[in-house]
């Protein structure tokens, strides 16, 4: 089926980022209660905590402030929210105590509070007419696939290869994943500069 262009590129964007912190959503709480000074069951529900209440608190007024700020793409935006996003799995790499955890989380949710509200303005206004819904069920579908397959990955690859590993890799597919959102900005502009 013929899908847009931009709609395509976010959409494996997408699988990249959210498949790459699939890997460790199974063991996280385990590392955090194994390797990290203070790290208990009960610290890791507060880091998770920690990422969802950054992530609420930003979103809601960052979303508006693009809105009225009439941003043409908004991709800025979401690279720079991927960026600060990708740079977390190297954060747990060096994380010693549960409040660099909480430092990380909190990063965690500034890049997702930046990212979240501009990846669905752009997708919302490049869907194809006719199609939402399929293209919804799409990208819902091969994300979820993706975070099938990485969740039982990520606890292997911690088993087998260990927790440093994993986060490398994460933020390897994250990086990859905001790659492919740099490039769709460059082409976006240069079409701009086109008409």
């Amino acid at each position: 089926m013929k899908m847009n262009r931009t709609v395509k590129l976010l959409m494996i964007s997408d699988i990249f980022v959210i498949s790459g912190f699939g890997l460790i959503t199974p063991i996280m709480a385990v590392f955090i209660n194994d390797k990290i000074i203070g790290g208990t069951v009960f610290t890791a529900g507060i880091a998770s905590a920690v990422f969802m209440v950054t992530k609420g608190i930003i979103q809601l007024p960052f979303s508006s402030y693009v809105d009225s700020h009439n941003d043409k793409d908004g991709l800025k935006w979401l690279i720079t929210g991927t960026i600060l996003i990708a740079c977390v799995p190297f954060l747990y790499i060096f994380s010693k105590t549960i409040f660099h955890i909480y430092f990380a989380e909190f990063i965690f949710g500034v890049g997702s509070g930046l990212a979240y509200p501009t990846w669905l303005g752009v997708w919302s206004r490049n869907l194809d007419g006719q199609k939402e819904s399929f293209q919804w069920s799409l990208y819902s579908t091969f994300v979820a696939i993706g975070m099938a397959i990485s969740a039982a990955l990520g606890a292997g690859i911690a088993e087998f290869l260990g927790f440093k590993f994993t986060f490398v890799f994460v933020g390897l597919m994250t990086m990859i994943g905001c790659a492919i959102v740099f490039y769709l900005r460059k082409t976006m502009k240069k079409k701009r500069k086109k008409r």
